[in-house]
């Protein structure tokens, strides 16, 4: 593919994007220290070579990592990206998410009441400087309001022009069935790369039986796929990875060695192991957007110039058999993170 020409439709509501975004939420929270003005900057110059959909949250920035670390607050992740679109708000689509909170005990939770969708979209606008939000997901579900409850309150948003188009994450086949049938979803985002593939069997099948746009969160592998971690690299506290059975022990250990075999493949295709692990992802037999996290231009370059590394059948084929999921060692979260918690980004 070639970065100038390259897109993806977005479901069917006409927003169509290139085929590689940036997913800010590093800048803010979970993988160490991030400055502020080098984020912004990093934003300005993403649009300036032509990166498009851009992926925030309420959220990002309002949890940590490390139980006790400071943290920059609710909203400041979006504030960034408001800073950053002054002048350019019309280059780009902004994705943004709502539902996760922080308790007053320490301890987040998800809201989907229709009430809370409308006064967290109107916060949302106000810091992101903008009149209107492309994709507007729900970040998380509630297990106490049902989806369809939630779905139509973001209809509504639509229907009010402050949406354009309506996202989920992290949802079962079954849930997204029945958000769609109250309004069309445009995207789902969950996490997904060579290394994690648990929404090929069922979730893929069904994005593609419904129309829906996939987005990967995490397509390098939060960092590892692009073959920067030696065998003695270590995770501060206040990094997330620290906490995840992938990067621990001898799970580090072994996965490293799979991700050896990738950089060498990367080799032959003039590309880096991270662009080829990312051009696995868009040669997949559906549609998607992967969002790979960047708090530099450097990395934001490198990952955007992923499109134009061409992949055959047998090349994807391969890549899928070193990275089997039966091969990668360690679960997605730890004991202190499950798929029910905000924390867990």
């Amino acid at each position: 593919m070639d970065v100038g020409v390259a897109r993806v439709r977005l479901g069917g509501s006409g927003i169509s994007v290139r085929a590689v975004g940036l997913g800010l939420m590093g800048m803010s929270q979970f993988y160490g220290a991030a400055d502020p003005e080098e984020s912004v900057a990093t934003i300005r110059e993403a649009v300036e070579l032509g990166v498009e959909l851009l992926d925030t949250s309420d959220f990002y920035g309002a949890g940590s990592a490390a139980p006790g670390r400071p943290v920059a607050g609710f909203g400041h992740n979006e504030e960034l990206l408001g800073r950053a679109l002054r002048g350019r708000r019309d280059r780009v689509v902004v994705a943004t998410k709502f539902s996760a909170r922080p308790g007053a005990d320490g301890h987040s939770f998800f809201d989907g009441r229709p009430e809370y969708v409308k006064a967290a979209c109107e916060a949302s606008l106000r810091r992101l400087g903008t009149d209107h939000i492309d994709l507007y997901y729900y970040h998380r579900l509630d297990p106490q309001v049902p989806v369809e409850d939630t779905v139509g309150a973001m209809a509504g948003l639509v229907a009010e022009g402050k949406v354009r188009a309506i996202g989920l994450s992290e949802v079962t086949p079954d849930l997204l069935r029945r958000a769609h049938a109250v309004h069309p979803v445009a995207a789902l985002q969950s996490e997904y790369s060579l290394w994690e593939r648990g929404v090929e069997t069922e979730v893929l099948p069904e994005c593609r039986r419904l129309g829906v746009t996939f987005v990967p969160y995490s397509p390098l592998g939060r960092g590892m796929l692009t073959g920067a971690f030696g065998r003695d690299a270590t995770f501060g506290a206040d990094d997330f990875r620290s906490t995840l059975p992938k990067f621990q022990g001898g799970n580090f250990e072994h996965n490293r060695r799979l991700v050896e075999a990738l950089r060498e493949f990367a080799v032959g295709t003039n590309g880096t192991a991270g662009q080829v692990a990312l051009a696995w992802l868009l040669a997949q037999p559906h549609d998607v957007v992967p969002i790979p996290g960047a708090k530099r231009m450097a990395y934001v370059r490198e990952n955007f110039a992923a499109t134009s590394v061409r992949l055959s059948a047998d090349d994807v084929a391969y890549l899928g058999a070193i990275f089997d999921p039966a091969r990668v060692e360690g679960g997605r979260y730890g004991a202190r993170y499950t798929l029910g918690e905000t924390r867990n980004p």
